[in-house]
């Protein structure tokens, strides 16, 4: 029969060892378990800078994922101060906390279908930059966008769609007008895509509030583009 003192040996062994085992996971936890404070960005170009940094990290597969624990969560309860507000496209594919890496509390973001310029979204982003104090505002498309791709083929081919699209639509068109709809396909989807955000920005930053705001150097304003297939937000 076997002598039972190698098998109660190996089993403190790997008793010990689980435990270690647990020991350096929970250890390398600890970071992420606490709040961590960050620099302010006290300047349109900090907060772009900051937003930069982390889509690197999500592009090189190395988020932090930071101010996301209910400790930080905690913090937020009776106040919030944004670094950056947001205006991006409500496509699935097109997260902008995701994609600048960031939690809880660090962006104020709008979305809806062409990061378009309506009356509810100048109200939202007047909250933000006059009560909440954003030092910047980012303009944020994104390739194969769907509503600018309808503004295309609206343009192109005269299609119609559902009454609401059109209204999107008849929002997106004027910031077209000078594409070269001979380009090929590609070619004239990533222009539309781009010139679609100069067109936002254009509105932002030749309004009455929006010139007088960047005037006053209180915000400042970018756009950029997302890249679906690297991760990589270009910044126009």
């Amino acid at each position: 029969m076997t002598s039972p003192d190698p098998i109660r040996r190996q089993l403190l062994a790997a008793a010990s060892g689980l435990s270690l085992g647990l020991a350096f996971s929970v250890k390398a936890e600890e970071p992420s378990s606490r709040p961590v404070s960050e620099p302010y960005p006290t300047n349109p170009g900090e907060a772009l800078m900051r937003l930069k940094a982390g889509n690197e990290r999500f592009m090189n597969e190395k988020p932090r994922h930071w101010h996301e624990s209910a400790s930080w969560r905690s913090l937020l309860v009776d106040t919030q101060k944004p670094f950056a507000t947001v205006l991006g496209c409500s496509d699935s594919r097109v997260p902008p906390e995701l994609i600048f890496d960031v939690g809880f509390g660090e962006l104020f973001i709008i979305r809806l279908a062409g990061n378009i310029i309506a009356e509810d979204v100048n109200g939202s982003l007047q909250y933000a930059v006059s009560h909440l104090h954003t030092p910047l505002v980012v303009v944020l498309g994104h390739e194969g966008c769907g509503a600018v791709g309808a503004a295309v083929e609206a343009m192109l081919h005269r299609s119609k769609e559902l009454k609401h699209i059109e209204a999107l639509i008849r929002l997106i068109k004027p910031g077209l007008r000078e594409l070269d709809l001979k380009l090929d396909q590609p070619s004239l989807q990533r222009a539309a895509v781009e010139a679609n955000v100069r067109w936002s920005m254009r509105q932002l930053s030749t309004s009455p509030e929006g010139a007088r705001a960047l005037r006053e150097k209180r915000v400042g304003l970018a756009g950029g583009v997302y890249e679906l297939a690297t991760g990589r937000v270009r910044f126009l």
